[in-house]
């Protein structure tokens, strides 16, 4: 991949999802890129290249865990495996804090720092609930509703794409 790095990768893919395009595709002197995103887990009938939301993925492979989907390819190559639904049964339940952006997922303020919250808390729609580093910013992200902390779905340091649940939330 001596035609683009990974920053530039990693911005491409940040400005894709800032600019909201749920499909993206780049070609230069042989290099391959196609990028496709989902807001929503797709019905049944739809795509079948639909994902689960989890991590994000490594450059020169397909992720089956992530909402988007990255793959270098030569050009004549065919479209993305399907990948095997998530079960819907938490969303039921649950209320979800989605990742309103792509970046590092961080419960704490700090290393040091006790989470912003743990399964059990109850938040209010102004309770900030992790910090989202893109592009060396930290956004705080807020709960945006009320209840009680269910479930915590990333990992600390974990990095999210945009859509990708956060928190389960009980009314």
């Amino acid at each position: 991949m001596a035609n683009i790095n990974l920053k530039e990768l990693k911005e491409l893919i940040d400005l894709i999802s800032e600019k909201g395009f749920a499909e993206f595709e780049f070609e230069r002197q042989g290099f391959r890129l196609r990028i496709v995103r989902f807001k929503e887990p797709a019905p049944e009938d739809a795509s079948p290249a639909a994902t689960p939301p989890a991590s994000a993925p490594s450059v020169g492979e397909t992720s089956s865990k992530g909402p988007s989907q990255v793959r270098q390819t030569p050009p004549s190559a065919a479209a993305p495996p399907a990948a095997p639904e998530m079960p819907v049964e938490p969303e039921a339940v649950l209320r979800v804090i989605k990742s309103p952006i792509v970046g590092t997922f961080y419960r704490s303020p700090s290393p040091n720092s006790e989470p912003f919250v743990v399964v059990g808390d109850r938040v209010e729609p102004d309770t900030v609930v992790c910090i989202i580093e893109a592009m060396k910013l930290m956004n705080e992200i807020q709960a945006e509703l009320s209840g009680v902390i269910a479930e915590v779905y990333p990992e600390n340091a974990q990095a999210v794409e945009y859509g990708e649940p956060l928190f389960g939330i009980k009314s």
